[in-house]
């Protein structure tokens, strides 16, 4: 974990109002150049975090958009970093980088998309209720959709194991994170064919959000009774403890500065909060929204976030001193 900090990006410096409905999810690509918010509009929108315009508009789903997961790049076998370039709406990628992104929501569908020409690639199946999460392994050639892996139509595999709803996962290299309405979080070491699992507290506490930190070694976890709990992957144990928001019944996103420095999250008061995560102190809420803030996401080089809300809009936060 890092003890140094970043600076706390807290002033407002865009505000995109390309939804008509309010918005649920927002993630960057890998360079962060451009955002990808998806609404209860049924339409996800690709926009230039810096600029606030709208890119392109991606139409397919049949209801809210829940989740947004961008393939991102890898070494190819000759070991090159395949990047992508982003020009207004011309976007010129290769394959298994950012030209490609997968979404669901609660039409029980998962689409993967096309980035530049706005098709869809292929829709996978396989969901009896909403998909609330989605996510890449780190090559992309795993489709991790609410515990359901895929690089076909249908399921190579079904983790069966939580009892009640998945409501956010996210994958490493070699192990898949799951969060569940039962209050348990699962790391799947596929390795070692191993499964861990943590109940994170006594009593019904559904679980809204998993993250793990940069070095892979904690878990970022939020819940509907107002915590969020920093936790040991290999023992399960209590780091810390973040305190001061409102989650009591909306799932609401968290997630960690890129330096780990920082717990950032969305609340249900229209704030979002920045703890010190070696302490547990709270650093600064911020006003963000006139409604619930429902989910944060940082960027992957600069100290930016961007939040989304119940109010239909998506902001972009900066440091005060950076304009």
């Amino acid at each position: 974990m890092s003890t140094s900090m970043l600076p706390i990006p807290e002033s407002c410096a865009i505000t995109f109002k390309g939804h008509s409905a309010p918005v649920n999810y927002v993630t960057f690509n890998s360079t962060g150049e451009y955002a990808l918010s998806g609404s209860h509009d049924r339409t996800i929108k690709l926009w230039n975090p810096e600029a606030g315009f709208s890119i392109k508009t991606y139409e397919g789903h049949g209801k809210e958009v829940l989740g947004i997961c961008v393939c991102v790049p890898y070494p190819s076998h000759y070991g090159r970093i395949i990047t992508p370039s982003l020009t207004n709406t011309a976007i010129y990628t290769s394959a298994h980088d950012n030209s490609r992104f997968a979404s669901c929501g609660s039409d029980k569908q998962v689409f993967l998309w096309d980035v530049g020409t706005g098709r869809t690639i292929r829709r996978f199946d396989g969901h009896g209720q909403r998909i609330n999460a989605v996510a890449f392994n780190a090559e992309g050639t795993v489709l991790d959709r609410m515990i359901q892996r895929s690089n076909n139509r249908f399921p190579i595999q079904i983790l069966e194991e939580a009892k009640d709803g998945v409501m956010s996962l996210q994958v490493s290299q070699y192990e898949i994170l799951t969060g569940s309405v039962d209050g348990n979080i699962r790391v799947y070491d596929l390795r070692m064919g191993s499964l861990t699992v943590d109940l994170i507290s006594r009593g019904y506490n559904p679980i809204t959000s998993v993250r793990f930190s940069g070095d892979g070694n904690c878990i970022l976890v939020s819940s509907l009774d107002g915590v969020i709990r920093l936790m040991d992957k290999d023992n399960g144990g209590l780091l810390n403890s973040f305190r001061g928001h409102q989650n009591t019944t909306y799932k609401i996103t968290s997630c960690l500065s890129t330096d780990d420095s920082q717990v950032i999250s969305g609340s249900e008061d229209g704030n979002i909060y920045f703890w010190d995560l070696v302490e547990a102190t709270l650093l600064t809420k911020v006003k963000a929204h006139d409604k619930i803030v429902t989910s944060v996401a940082y960027h992957p080089r600069k100290p930016l976030v961007i939040s989304t809300s119940v109010d239909g809009t998506a902001k972009v936060w900066k440091p005060t001193s950076i304009g």
